[in-house]
């Protein structure tokens, strides 16, 4: 199940921002910029054309991870019922897990944090795809937390897919390809 996930978000991803599609290169690059925890502002070591490159490898492996997974699912060697359970996690690990997700959430809910923005800038899609991708983050560890693996597997490829809505939409803050608005004289 672990393939077929990865492999949806890997192809997924891979093409959209290899191809640029609707700038979600450059959009990508600016909010990985933004999310950088400490000098976010300052220069970018890589450009937008080398995370174009990287994604065009994520695009041209992600089919063969997924045809790989949908086989091993196909053929029943995905484990009895579909899918194995995941062994108990020590709850040191699961406070520990809890931790960097409670954290990596308040930075990206902070008042200048991404999710934060996606939030304000104010599409009903946009605002349904920040709900999700934050209620997947938890679903992630209450489902790891029950042993339930495959069910973690799926919260995580529905926080990859909202991500990608995320990275998709357009914001009002952006000029249109007609160019900026006229001032008012």
């Amino acid at each position: 199940m672990f393939s077929v996930a990865w492999g949806v978000f890997a192809t997924a991803f891979g093409w959209i921002v290899a191809t640029d599609f609707r700038g979600a290169a450059h959009r990508f690059h600016a909010m990985s910029r933004a999310a950088t925890p400490f000098g976010g502002a300052g220069a970018s070591c890589v450009g937008v054309g080398f995370l174009r490159a990287v994604a065009g490898v994520f695009g041209l492996i992600g089919p063969f991870v997924l045809g790989a997974g949908l086989l091993d699912l196909w053929r029943g060697e995905a484990g009895p019922g579909g899918l194995p359970p995941v062994p108990s996690l020590p709850a040191w690990l699961l406070v520990c897990e809890a931790l960097v997700a409670g954290v990596g959430l308040w930075m990206t809910w902070r008042r200048s944090g991404m999710l934060r923005r996606e939030w304000d800038a104010g599409t009903a899609l946009r605002r349904a795809a920040v709900v999700v991708l934050t209620a997947s983050v938890a679903a992630f560890l209450v489902m790891l937390s029950l042993g339930q693996g495959g069910w973690a597997v799926v919260s995580w490829l529905v926080g990859g897919l909202c991500s990608l809505t995320l990275l998709l939409g357009r914001r009002t803050d952006q000029p249109s390809a007609a160019g900026p608005a006229p001032a008012d004289s």
